[in-house]
């Protein structure tokens, strides 16, 4: 049993417009978990959400943890858990994906198994089955992702360079992905399937190829974004300026409600400090990509 594991993973961004369920990528900004044996468990959060009372009683990584070394070992264990949570919850930016991915990665370090992502990714397919935010919380990168074979994930990874940066307005406003699914119709017409099948297949495929160019006619979206969006008009708004001011991408990330944007890095900074300046009481990020997924720091 290890004395302690520190791990971080990533926030993610799903979807990316056309790739409704099917595409995913890793930013660089984590939450950070502590765990140590303990005599009985204890949970302390700190950063987003820590005064959450269901974080501390009925936290979701501790159960997973719990519930994975028993099926290891045999034996139920208690642990001192501490959370630093960076990423923002209901804000379209993969909390919960990097909650469950994170425990499962946990789970093996604790009992000096060496984490196998593949395995990792598998067994969160359990807790969460839409592998859009799981696949690049664990893999890293852009991750094509939601092929779900005889139970298992099948995926392609593809690490991102550093001449693109994401920018990310996070306004101060939650949005419920499972109430923002149900605004979605149950029929599409023919057209807007093939609309967006060809938009998603070009945007891998300017991923893969790294044609940043291709990525604004690639992400166009029928499938989902207006139908989550019509109620609060001002994320139209959102996707506007950033196009408006040279994105080469810029989408609902996730369910929303935050705004996910692609810049070259040179321009990435000069929109960010733009956001600040239109939309001062909202937070905005300005990262890399990142490429590692979940991963034991010391």
């Amino acid at each position: 049993m290890a004395k302690q594991v520190h791990i971080q993973t990533p926030a993610t961004s799903a979807n990316l417009g056309s790739g409704f369920d099917c595409l995913g990528i890793s930013l660089n900004f984590f939450n950070t978990t502590i765990i140590k044996p303990s005599l009985k468990t204890v949970v302390r959060v700190n950063g987003d959400n820590a005064r959450t009372e269901r974080f501390i009683k009925n936290n979701i990584f501790v159960r997973i943890v719990k519930d994975i070394i028993f099926e290891q070992i045999g034996k139920e264990m208690d642990f001192e858990f501490n959370f630093t949570n960076n990423i923002p919850l209901s804000r379209g930016l993969g909390s919960s994906s990097a909650t469950i991915v994170g425990a499962v990665y946990s789970a093996f370090l604790l009992v000096d198994k060496k984490p196998n992502k593949d395995e990792v990714l598998n067994i969160a397919l359990r807790y969460e089955n839409h592998p859009d935010n799981i696949s690049p919380a664990t893999m890293g990168g852009f991750v094509v992702s939601n092929v779900v074979n005889n139970k298992e994930v099948v995926c392609i990874k593809k690490d991102i360079p550093k001449d693109i940066k994401a920018v990310v307005l996070i306004p101060n406003v939650k949005m419920s992905t499972k109430l923002s699914r149900g605004t979605l119709p149950y029929k599409y017409l023919r057209k807007d399937c093939v609309f967006n099948i060809t938009r998603s297949s070009l945007l891998s495929a300017a991923f893969m190829s790294e044609d940043w160019q291709k990525l604004k006619i690639g992400s166009q979206d029928r499938i989902h974004e207006y139908y989550r969006m019509k109620n609060k008009p001002e994320l139209f708004s959102y996707i506007k300026f950033a196009k408006d001011n040279g994105s080469l991408m810029s989408t609902l990330s996730g369910s929303g409600s935050s705004i996910f944007n692609i810049f070259y890095k040179d321009d990435a900074k000069k929109f960010s400090t733009l956001l600040e300046k239109k939309y001062p009481k909202y937070r905005v990020l300005c990262c890399d990509f990142d490429n590692n997924g979940v991963i034991a720091i010391s």
